[in-house]
């Protein structure tokens, strides 16, 4: 059983910045070009909090700027605090398919509890001070993390009523629609939430920075319970149809022969050529999701063998390639999000080869979830992202 609350949100006023001008993508899928014109796009985009720049001349780190700013737009009357807890009902539509789900505040388990929220994959090693820098200054969850509900039925729960409050559409086209669900409708919501584990899909690491910040605050205050005992959370029932999953890629650099790769696939794969690496052919393998291999000197379809499987335990892709990708020696492994991607990192020379692998399916993703089994790392992609700037939730109003 899970714990999911209301909460006081605070929002954009609307009159003083366009939505549109003020949201931004996740902070961990933002690169350096897109934040310069994110930030110059209006002086109030999340960006600047999410991201925020050191400012230099006042000798002033970033977290303290972001906290600054917070403070800042706050009592200018750009941000405004709902009156009343609330759930946030969300929906995300892309190409005629929708993802509905609600933000609220997810209970972070106690020591021992764990059984509550469970973990989707794991994580690669990665430096979690960033984000715990950024929530100790700015005393606020700016994003949410997403979590999939195990919960039948859920998305029948959560169907809105009425004209959204918010109806924008962020720079890839995806239409995102936010309801404030005030009191009539929390007691249900929450229940429904409530009734089942939540699995952690995307935001590990802060999910992990929050349960950090927890210990911290609990430390100081005696153990005292309070809004650090929760995270902000998108939460989205596991389902064919509202999930959307494509996969992570994996690009191959550190090779003293390319060949010696498909030595290594060759012994869990069955191997046939696709031809040479031309748009053409490369083309149509990503557009087809087949498990691949590109490289200068060809493509080539890939077909696991049962012994692949047993050996790796597992009916995923991204641990077959990882059973494979043991065995060659000095083989160093980055992720590409789209096959686009992936192939032209062979094409301009920063990868000597890529790999494209099919998406788990949302039946693979729920027995895990059911198992308690943690992914491979960047197993999954789940699309599209939510925006950050839609409803910041502050520790302590």
């Amino acid at each position: 059983m899970s714990r999911f609350a209301p909460f006081r949100g605070l929002r954009y006023d609307p009159s003083v910045v366009p939505l549109a001008q003020a949201i931004a993508p996740p902070y961990d899928v933002i690169e350096p070009a897109e934040r310069v014109r994110l930030s110059t796009r209006s002086s109030f985009n999340s960006v600047h909090l999410e991201l925020p720049e050191a400012d230099l001349r006042a000798r002033v780190d970033r977290y303290q700027v972001a906290a600054r700013l917070l403070t800042l737009w706050r009592g200018q009357g750009v941000l405004v605090l709902e009156e009343e807890p609330a759930f946030y009902l969300y929906r995300m539509t892309a190409e005629g398919r929708s993802t509905l789900g609600v933000i609220g505040a997810l209970g972070l388990p106690a020591e021992g509890e764990e059984g509550q929220v469970l973990p989707h994959e794991e994580t690669l090693p990665k430096a979690r001070t960033d984000r715990l820098d950024l929530l100790r200054a700015t005393q606020a969850n700016l994003s949410p993390i997403w979590g999939l509900s195990l919960a039948t039925g859920l998305s029948g729960v959560l169907e809105p009523a009425g004209d959204p409050e918010i109806d924008v559409h962020d720079d890839d086209g995806v239409r995102h629609e936010l309801w404030v669900v005030g009191a009539s409708r929390v007691e249900a919501i929450g229940a429904a939430v409530g009734a089942e584990p939540v699995v952690i899909a995307d935001g590990h690491h802060r999910y992990e920075t929050a349960r950090t910040y927890q210990r911290e605050v609990r430390a100081e205050r005696g153990d005292a319970p309070g809004d650090h005992d929760w995270v902000m959370a998108l939460v989205v029932e596991l389902s064919d149809e509202q999930l959307s999953v494509r996969p992570i890629h994996r690009v191959v650099n550190g090779l003293a022969n390319p060949d010696e790769l498909l030595k290594a696939f060759g012994q869990w794969f069955d191997l046939v050529r696709a031809g040479e690496g031309t748009d053409r052919v490369v083309g149509a393998l990503g557009e087809s999701g087949s498990l691949a291999v590109v490289s200068a000197g060809g493509a080539w379809l890939l077909t696991p063998r049962p012994e692949a499987y047993e050996a790796a335990h597992s009916d995923l892709d991204s641990s077959l390639v990882a059973l494979a990708l043991e065995g060659v020696p000095g083989a160093q492994t980055t992720h590409r999000h789209s096959w686009q991607e992936a192939t032209a990192s062979v094409r301009n020379g920063d990868a000597q080869v890529a790999v494209l692998l099919r998406a788990p399916t949302v039946a693979q993703i729920s027995t895990w979830a059911h198992e308690q089994r943690r992914m491979p790392p960047k197993t999954t992609y789940f699309s599209p992202k939510p925006r950050t700037g839609m409803v910041i939730r502050p520790l302590g109003t």
